[in-house]
């Protein structure tokens, strides 16, 4: 179950996490710089556990419906002073 999460659902924004998280990594060992580290091992697990900022499929948007398709949108008119 594991080893099909790691194995399967590669896509270009997986695999810019992962060269990404270890670009930053090495830079990291070389410079021993270890918020870089932090940063780039963050990267690297969000790459391996196929997880984004915003957990998996997170980051969408509420779509709010009108109701009344005849109804128009409320706006407030606003006066510079």
């Amino acid at each position: 179950m594991i080893s099909n999460l790691i194995l399967t659902g590669w896509n270009w924004m997986r695999w810019l996490r992962l060269s990404a998280g270890l670009f930053i990594l090495f830079q990291a060992y070389f410079s021993k710089d270890n918020f870089s580290a932090f940063l780039g091992t963050i990267l690297l697990v969000q790459a391996i556990s196929n997880t984004g900022c915003c957990g998996s499929g997170g980051c969408g948007v509420n779509q709010t419906k009108i109701t009344d398709e005849n109804e128009e949108p409320k706006f407030e008119i606003i006066k510079p002073k």
